[in-house]
C-alpha cells in the first residue's frame, strides 16, 4: 500500500529537512559521497540477525530522527515547524517579485519542499513512533503546516506570479516539458482549492480543505475503533475467541480466517455494527468533499479526484468496473457455488453462504486442492532470504544493489529498524530505506511506504537523495529461528519494495512529481508489478533456500501456490469492483439519493452477489475512503497495467537487464513529470483500451494463461 496525503498545491508529499541543514543532518556527509562506504554490509546477513543496537559512541552526537539533529526530542517538531513556516514567507516573497521564467516554477518547487520536509517526517511519526509525545508532536505539525498549505493555494499574489509564466505562450513554448508539466500541475492545484474564486469564497475553501483534514483523521481512528458488547449475549463457548474486559467481550476484527462459523458471523456482525457518530463523520465527509468540489468547478468530488489519472474521468471508471463486473459474472458465481459446496460439507447447519465466509472456504478449498500449508513454505522464506532475492533481482534488471548500514544514535525510532543504501553500480548512491518490519505495541498493523524525502536537483547541482520508510509487521528472529514469511508476507515485501524502487528511481528535477508522487492508478504499477516477479519460478529459485538445510523450494511446491491462487480469485476480484464501485457512488451525484447503507445493501447485492446482512455498515470501515477517495478503483487498473507490462515485457525473460533499463526510462525516471498514459505507452508499444485492461485481469484468471509457471519443463 502507498500511504500518501495530499495537503494541496504545495504538498507532494516529501520530506523534512530543516532549513539550512545539508541533507537531513547526520545524512549529509554520505548523500555528498556517491562512492562505496566502507560501513555497508550485506543485506541478506542483516535482515536474519537481531540488531546490535547502536554503535558504541559515548561522546557522538545524538542525532535526531532521520538523522534531523532538532528532532532529538518531540519539541524539535515545533522548532522545524516554526523554521519552514519562516522559510515559506521568504521564497513567497521571492516567487512573487521573480519575473516569470523558469525559476519561478523552481520556487515554486522549493517552496513545496521546504513544507513536505515537515509535513512528510511528521506524517509518518504520528503514526509510528512508539512514543505518545512524539506522536502528539508530529500530529501538531502536520495540522500547521496543512494549515498553511491551504492558506498558500488560495494565495491571489502567489497564484498570479504562476499565472504570469503559463499565460506568455513565448515562455510556456520555451520550457523543458518535465517544467511545463509541473508548472501546470502547480496551476491545476490552485484551480481545484478555488483560487478563482472571490475572498469570501476561496475562505470557505479553505475552511472546507481544513475540515476534511480533521474529518478525515477522525474517520480514520473510528474505522479501526473495536466495539464491544456485553458477554451473556455471545456462547460462551466462543467467548476465548475475543479479548475479555469485565462483562464485555471485545472485537476488534473481522476474524475472517476463523475457522468457527459462530465466531465469523458474531466478529461480523459485532465488529460491523453501526456506531451512529462515525455515521455522522462519513456523511459529513462525503457531504464536504462534495460541496467543496462544486464550489471549485467541478460537478462531483470524483470529477476533480481523476483529474491527470489513467482513467481521467469517472465515467471511464464506471465503464471500466462494469465491463469487468460483467466478464466476471460467471466465474463468480462458480466461485460461490464451490465455497457453498465446501460450507455444507464441513458444516450442513450452516449452509447459506454469507459475506463472512469467503476468506475462510476459498482457503479451505485452496489447502485441500493443492496442499499449501504456510508451515511447508515458511523455511524457504527467512526475511534475509528474501532480501537477498530482492537484491539480486534488482541487481540483474536494473544494477542496483542493497547495503545495510549502521544508524546513528537516534537515528532511527526503534531498535530493531534497518537502514538500507540503495547503491547503483556507476551512478553510485541513489537514497535510503529505512526498513520498520517488525511488530511492536500500538505499530499500526499494515503493510505502506512512506515517503520522507523526495529527490530534486537542487540549486547548487547536487542531487537530494530520496528517503523512504517501509513498514511491515513481522515477528522477531529468535536465536535459533530467523524471521520466517509466508507466501503472502514475501509478497507484500516485494510489493513494498516495488514502492520502494519506484522513489529511488524517480530521479525527477522536482520534487513536487519525484518517485511515487504521481496518479494514483499509476502509483501501484511498479509495487504490483513486483508480485508478478515474486510468484515467478526463476526469480524464487534466486532465494528461497530451507533455513536450515540450504535445500532449494521445489519446483512443483510454487507451481501448486501459483495455482492455488486462481482458487476463487473471480470473487476475490469481484469484491474489489463492489468496493470501487460504492466508493464512486459515493463520490459521485451529491445528495445522496439514500443513506450510505441503502447504498452498500444495493451495490453489495448488483456487483458481489451475497446478501447485504442486517444491521451493519461495512462503509464505516472502509479506512480507504480517506486516502483513496473516489480512486479505490486505482487498485484494478494499476493490476491491469501491471499484467499487460509482466507479460509484454518481462514473461519471456524476468533478468533482462535491457528490457529492466526500458522500465526503468519509461516508468519509473519520470515519477509524476509525464502523463502516466504516456508511460504506460512508452513501455507497451500502444495505447491500452478499458477493453485491454479488463482483458488483462481477466486473462490472468485463467490457469492455463499462466506461463509464467512454466510446467513444461
Amino acid at each position: 500500500m502507498l500511504c500518501t496525503r495530499r495537503l494541496g498545491v504545495l504538498a507532494a508529499p516529501a520530506v523534512a529537512v530543516l532549513p539550512g541543514r545539508p541533507c537531513l543532518g547526520g545524512l549529509g556527509a554520505g548523500l555528498r559521497a556517491r562512492g562505496v562506504s566502507t560501513s555497508w554490509s550485506p543485506v541478506g546477513a542483516a535482515f536474519n540477525v537481531k540488531p546490535q543496537g547502536y554503535r558504541p559512541d559515548l561522546f557522538g552526537e545524538r542525532r535526531g530522527l532521520f538523522g534531523v539533529p532538532e528532532l532529538c526530542t518531540p519539541e524539535g517538531f515545533h522548532i522545524a515547524q516554526e523554521n519552514a513556516l519562516r522559510k515559506t514567507d521568504v521564497l513567497v516573497a521571492r516567487a512573487c517579485s521573480t519575473p516569470p521564467g523558469p525559476q519561478t516554477v523552481v520556487i515554486f518547487d522549493e517552496l513545496s519542499d521546504a513544507l513536505c520536509r515537515v509535513a512528510d517526517l511528521a506524517d509518518f511519526v504520528k503514526i509510528a513512533h512508539p512514543e505518545p509525545a512524539f506522536r502528539q508532536a508530529a500530529d501538531e505539525a502536520c495540522r500547521s503546516i496543512g494549515t498553511m498549505v491551504e492558506k498558500l493555494n488560495t494565495n491571489v499574489e502567489l497564484h498570479q506570479s504562476l499565472q504570469k509564466l503559463l499565460a506568455d505562450d513565448k515562455l510556456v513554448d520555451s520550457l523543458d516539458p518535465e517544467t511545463r508539466r509541473v508548472a501546470e500541475l502547480f496551476m491545476f492545484d490552485f484551480e481545484i482549492s478555488g483560487i478563482h474564486l472571490d475572498k469570501e469564497k476561496r475562505k470557505r475553501a479553505v475552511d472546507l480543505n481544513v475540515k476534511i483534514l480533521d474529518l478525515s483523521s477522525t474517520f480514520l481512528m473510528g474505522a479501526n475503533f473495536p466495539n464491544k458488547i456485553e458477554k451473556h449475549l455471545l456462547p460462551e463457548h466462543i467467548h476465548q475467541n475475543f479479548v475479555l474486559a469485565g462483562d464485555h467481550v471485545i472485537v476488534d476484527g473481522l476474524h475472517a480466517e476463523a475457522p468457527d462459523d459462530l465466531v465469523r458471523e458474531a466478529a461480523y456482525k459485532i465488529f460491523l455494527y453501526p456506531n451512529p457518530g462515525q455515521l455522522r463523520c462519513l456523511e459529513e465527509l462525503l457531504s464536504s468533499r462534495d460541496i467543496l468540489a462544486k464550489l471549485v468547478g467541478y460537478s462531483t468530488y470524483s470529477h476533480r479526484a481523476l483529474q491527470g489519472t489513467i482513467a481521467k474521468n469517472p465515467e471511464t471508471v464506471m465503464e471500466f468496473l462494469e465491463k469487468l463486473s460483467d466478464k466476471l459474472s460467471e466465474r463468480t458465481i462458480k466461485d460461490f457455488e464451490m465455497m457453498q459446496r465446501m460450507k455444507r460439507k464441513l458444516n450442513p447447519q450452516y449452509s447459506e453462504l454469507m459475506p463472512w465466509d469467503p476468506p475462510y472456504y476459498s482457503g479451505v478449498i485452496r489447502a485441500e486442492k493443492y496442499n499449501i500449508e504456510p508451515s511447508l513454505y515458511c523455511p524457504f522464506f527467512s526475511l534475509g532470504a528474501c532480501m537477498e532475492g530482492l537484491n539480486i533481482l534488482f541487481n540483474k534488471l536494473l544494477g542496483i544493489s542493497l547495503y545495510a548500514e549502521q544508524p546513528a544514535k537516534g537515528e532511527v525510532w526503534c531498535d530493531d529498524v534497518r537502514k538500507l543504501a540503495v547503491v547503483h553500480e556507476s551512478e553510485g548512491l541513489m537514497g535510503y530505506i529505512y526498513c520498520d518490519f517488525f511488530q511492536r505495541a500500538d505499530k499500526p498493523h499494515q503493510d505502506c511506504h512512506f515517503t520522507i524525502r523526495g529527490g530534486r536537483l537542487k540549486e547548487d547541482g547536487d542531487y537530494q537523495l530520496p528517503v523512504v520508510v517501509l513498514m511491515l509487521n513481522l515477528s522477531h528472529s529468535s536465536r535459533n529461528l530467523p524471521t520466517l514469511l509466508t507466501p503472502g508476507m514475501m509478497e507484500n515485501l516485494f510489493h513494498e519494495m516495488g514502492h520502494a524502487m519506484h522513489s529511488m528511481l524517480g530521479r525527477t528535477r522536482y520534487q513536487h512529481v519525484t518517485g511515487t508522487r504521481c496518479p494514483t492508478d499509476f502509483a501501484e504499477v511498479p509495487s504490483i508489478l513486483m508480485e508478478y516477479f515474486a510468484n515467478d519460478y526463476r526469480v524464487v529459485n534466486q532465494f528461497a533456500r530451507h533455513y536450515q538445510t540450504g535445500q532449494s523450494m521445489p519446483k512443483n511446491m510454487l507451481s501448486r501456490l501459483c495455482e492455488s491462487k486462481k482458487v476463487c480469485a473471480a470473487a476475490d476480484m469481484q469484491l474489489q469492483v463492489f468496493y470501487a464501485t460504492l466508493d464512486q457512488i459515493y463520490h459521485g451525484k451529491h445528495p445522496l439519493k439514500r443513506s450510505t447503507t441503502d447504498i452498500l445493501r444495493e451495490t453489495q447485492e448488483k456487483f458481489y452477489g451475497l446478501p447485504y446482512v442486517p444491521n451493519t455498515a461495512w462503509q464505516l470501515r472502509f479506512s480507504h475512503l480517506v486516502g483513496y477517495g473516489a480512486k479505490y478503483y486505482s487498485y484494478l487498473m494499476s493490476r491491469a497495467v501491471a499484467s499487460m507490462v509482466w507479460k509484454e515485457c518481462f514473461l519471456q525473460d524476468p533478468f533482462n537487464r535491457m528490457t529492466g533499463e526500458r522500465y526503468r526510462r519509461e516508468m519509473l525516471a519520470h515519477g509524476g513529470g509525464r502523463e502516466p498514459m504516456l508511460m504506460v505507452q512508452g513501455m507497451l508499444q500502444k495505447c491500452p483500451s478499458v477493453d485491454d485492461f479488463v482483458s488483462a485481469l481477466v486473462s490472468d484468471l485463467d490457469l492455463d494463461s499462466e506461463t509464467f509457471l512454466m510446467d513444461s519443463e
